[in-house]
């Protein structure tokens, strides 16, 4: 017997998450996609899968073929200098119970497959090239009009679209964006370097004197990526040749895996990817009426803190939980807002605290102590 009828608008990480939870339990989910096909509706190059991510991958039956498809780590961080000297390990936080990597990296086309997959199986529609055009709400139902010509009623309506969501113009009578942090990040797939057992940090300045941040994560046994984040003014779009030069100046001066990565893998074929790095934390509650919001659309963590899918996860897993529960509708939502609000105030604030800080130093905030924390008080139960 079905639970209800649920609309997802987006058919991303959140999205198709929250799909498979919700019909694991017994609803009918279809997930709406404005992007033409599953391959083109896939941002990025890579993903850290934390441990926390896995548990939540777990609980929809997906953990075990992101680690198998990945390159599972059994430390989470090695930290270089900038000649490429080895300076300290980080072991990452391990959660009771769960014998998961300390780290898992996969690509996002094959996370989005096993997401898609499992969310077909689970007995999902996932329907791509069309959006909404119009909601009318009512006490008992959602009715949506698509790009398609067609009007679906539904019981509930989430907004699974981003960062730049449609559905929060819904909810809330304030509009809330996005923030700018004022860095962008650089990425670009790389081979697997023998240093890439984890991910690898280095940092130091590069010839001009500036401080770099440059990461490298395993995605599979012969593949990875590289990221940089540049302070950057978001309104410049460079070309594919300024990248490229603009990424080897960044690496200039640096040893090791990154000066390998600089002389050998940036004058090829791969793309590189400019993307800006922004925040949002909308307030409480995530929802109107039969309308709620899951992931970036209702916070939006910076990439630093590796948490933008894992929270996006989590949601699906504990708004489901709560629609299970037993309480009235608006109970239920509220009841899940209010699970998942302070977990996920917690992620963004250390990520954009963590950006300032590089533009600002101040002794009161420790960078690294402060990703400790935040990282092992994310074992906790969700």
């Amino acid at each position: 017997m079905s639970q209800g009828n649920v609309l997802i608008l987006g058919a991303g990480i959140g999205g198709l998450a929250t799909a498979i939870a919700l019909s694991n339990a017994g609803y009918e989910t279809t997930v709406i996609e404005v992007q033409p096909t599953l391959h083109s509706s896939v941002y990025g190059v890579g993903i850290i899968q934390a441990p926390n991510q896995l548990r939540a991958l777990d609980a929809i039956g997906c953990a075990r073929q992101c680690i198998e498809e990945g390159y599972p780590a059994a430390v989470m961080n090695r930290m270089y200098d900038r000649e490429g000297n080895l300076v300290d390990t980080v072991p990452g936080p391990r959660i009771p119970g769960f014998d998961f990597p300390a780290m898992n990296g996969i690509t996002r086309p094959r996370l989005h497959t096993i997401l898609a997959d499992k969310a077909l199986a689970a007995g999902a529609t996932v329907e791509y090239d069309r959006t909404i055009t119009e909601v009318k709400q009512f006490d008992d139902r959602v009715e949506v009009g698509l790009t398609d010509g067609t009007t679906r009623t539904v019981d509930l309506l989430i907004g699974a679209d981003g960062v730049r969501s449609t559905v929060r113009r819904l909810v809330y009578d304030t509009p809330y964006e996005p923030k700018y942090t004022g860095k962008s990040v650089l990425r670009i797939n790389i081979p697997r370097l023998p240093e890439m057992d984890a991910i690898v940090r280095q940092e130091g300045r590069n010839d001009r004197g500036d401080r770099v941040g440059v990461g490298m994560v395993p995605l599979a046994e012969d593949l990875g990526y590289l990221f940089v984040n540049i302070v950057w003014d978001r309104s410049v779009r460079p070309s594919a040749d300024e990248l490229r030069e603009i990424l080897k100046q960044e690496l200039a001066g640096f040893g090791g895996p990154a000066g390998t990565v600089r002389d050998h893998f940036v004058d090829t074929d791969e793309d590189i990817v400019l993307r800006p790095e922004e925040w949002l934390l909308a307030p409480a509650p995530w929802h109107r009426g039969r309308i709620v919001l899951i992931g970036d659309a209702a916070h939006a963590v910076t990439p630093n803190t590796a948490q933008g899918a894992a929270q996006a996860i989590e949601d699906g897993i504990v708004l489901t939980e709560c629609l299970t529960g037993g309480d009235p509708l608006d109970q239920a939502l509220s009841a899940y807002t209010e699970r998942r609000y302070e977990r996920c105030k917690l992620v963004v604030d250390y990520g954009y605290k963590a950006r300032q800080w590089e533009f600002h130093p101040t002794p009161d905030f420790d960078p690294k102590e402060m990703g400790i924390r935040m990282r092992q008080s994310l074992v906790e139960p969700i």
